[in-house]
Formats: structure tokens, C-alpha cells, sequence
């Protein structure tokens, strides 16, 4: 069966803008990422999600994870794990053409990562 393909609209609003800050994730006192390249995915209802570009995330912390999981809006989600944190960060590698631009970034589980 075939996963449902919805566009953002005003019943589903998505937008996606520079964060305009320094982010600096953290997890059990080691840094994570580090950028001022960051993304701010505000989605309908919840929370705004900062996207990091993956390629200022510390690659020796990451590690593959077998978990994936599907939006309607943004598309496959494939998973990381970071040292005593299962799944805490999430990336669409394919994500359908409304949200390209976080192609390339990775989100973080708040509650599984500090951000500063």
C-alpha cells in the first residue's frame, strides 16, 4: 500500500528559515554539533525543530540506527543513535520537494540532547 504524499497548505502549514543564532548541541557533557548554519522547520502545531547541517556534527558520535519512521509532509526519516542516547537524532536523506531544503541537516530529540 502506498504512503500517503501531502503538501504543506494553511490547514499544514511548514516553513523553513535560517535560525539566525549559533546552536551548539550537547549530550552527557560532550559537543555534538556546533554551526550558525542552522534551519528552523516551524510545522502546524509543533514545536519549531532546529536543523543542523550534517556536516557540523561530529561524525564520531553518530551512529547508524535500523529505526525509520514517515511523514506525510517530509518523507522517509532515517535514524542515529549517539553513545547512551538510541535514536536521538533523525534526518530525511529524500525529502519530498516542500521541505528540500533540510536535505542534508539532521533534527535532535530535545529531550535526549541540550541545546546552548
Amino acid at each position: 500500500m502506498a504512503k500517503p504524499r501531502l503538501t504543506p497548505g494553511p490547514d499544514h502549514p511548514i516553513t523553513i528559515a535560517p535560525a539566525g543564532e549559533r546552536v551548539v548541541v550537547t549530550a552527557g557533557g560532550t559537543v555534538i554539533a556546533e554551526t550558525e548554519n542552522a534551519l528552523l522547520l516551524t510545522e502546524a502545531h509543533y514545536p519549531p525543530v532546529r536543523y543542523v547541517p550534517l556536516a557540523d556534527v561530529n561524525p564520531a558520535v553518530l551512529e547508524r540506527s535500523p529505526t525509520t519512521s514517515y511523514c506525510p509532509f517530509k518523507g522517509e526519516a532515517t535514524y542515529y543513535s549517539l553513545p547512551g542516547a538510541p535514536d536521538a537524532v533523525w534526518e530525511y536523506q529524500e525529502p519530498y520537494d516542500a521541505v528540500a531544503a533540510i536535505k542534508g541537516h539532521v533534527a535532535f530529540y530535545p529531550d535526549k540532547v541540550e541545546f546552548s
